[in-house]
């Protein structure tokens, strides 16, 4: 039975954007080639005796955390704040025969129910934003072991100047854009020595992560009646997307892979 303009749920911003993505592969963007490269620079692909301990922060429905378990001989704690988004990513490990290298756990990253210094890699794809870069990274690092890895992706600034247009938008939706050196400054202030960064390349953004979602755009309306707030939602989906088809050369996700260190005096 579709949703209704009446049905609370429907007007429900937060329902809203979870069936939105219902069936997506991806939450954000990201691409297993990139994810590849990130695993081979952070070092942690080498063999070891005992199942590394990892834990994959925003998961959503699991492409990352998924995709961890195949190449990882690890232990991975997949957190995400929305139930539905780990109920899809249970349902995908268990059909992948990858179900008992996960645990789903339901909580903000800032606030994550893990002993500290016992993470050998925190992974993080397009969602440290949700709190905020320094906060995230500042509320990550206690949980990692001496020598642990985060690999995250972090929207930031690839130009010095930029139009004023995507400027002022980005300043106002997530104010800690910033260039790839700040991102850099906050790791190091926060005991962590920077391995590798790179630039996720607009396929990541495109054919990876928009064109899949406004496939579904027609399914999402119709299952909604075409009411206002999920007009709005696409609408506002629609506009995201233009602001990177436009000025996708002056911003992105840029991974960055850094190493947990002793903290200096």
């Amino acid at each position: 039975m579709s949703k209704t303009a009446s049905d609370p749920e429907a007007m429900d911003p937060t329902a809203l954007l979870v069936d939105l993505y219902r069936g997506q592969e991806r939450l954000g963007p990201g691409g297993v080639e990139e994810s590849r490269l990130a695993l081979e620079l952070s070092g942690i692909l080498r063999a070891t005796a005992q199942p590394l301990q990892v834990a994959d922060i925003g998961c959503g429905t699991g492409a990352s955390t998924l995709l961890l378990a195949r190449l990882l001989n690890a232990q991975i704690t997949a957190v995400d704040l929305m139930p539905p988004f780990l109920r899809e990513l249970e349902q995908r490990a268990e059909a992948r025969g990858l179900r008992e290298r996960i645990t789903t756990l339901c909580g903000s990253m800032d606030a994550l129910e893990i002993e500290a210094g016992t993470l050998d890699l925190i992974w993080s794809e397009g969602a440290l934003y949700s709190v905020g870069f320094s906060r995230a990274v500042a509320a990550l690092r206690p949980c990692l072991r001496p020598g642990g890895v985060l690999v995250a992706s972090e929207l930031s600034w690839t130009t010095a100047r930029r139009p004023p247009e995507i400027q002022e938008h980005w300043e106002r939706e997530y104010p800690e854009v910033a260039c790839t050196s700040s991102k850099l400054a906050v790791l190091e202030q926060n005991a962590f020595q920077p391995i590798a960064t790179f630039l996720l390349p607009a396929r990541c953004w495109l054919e990876n992560y928009y064109r899949p979602l406004q496939a579904g755009f027609a399914a999402f309306l119709e299952r909604h009646d075409h009411s206002e707030a999920a007009r709005d939602i696409v609408a506002e989906t629609e506009e995201e997307i233009r602001l990177y088809e436009t000025y996708g050369d002056v911003f992105g996700y840029v991974m960055y892979i850094a190493r947990a260190v002793e903290p200096t005096l």
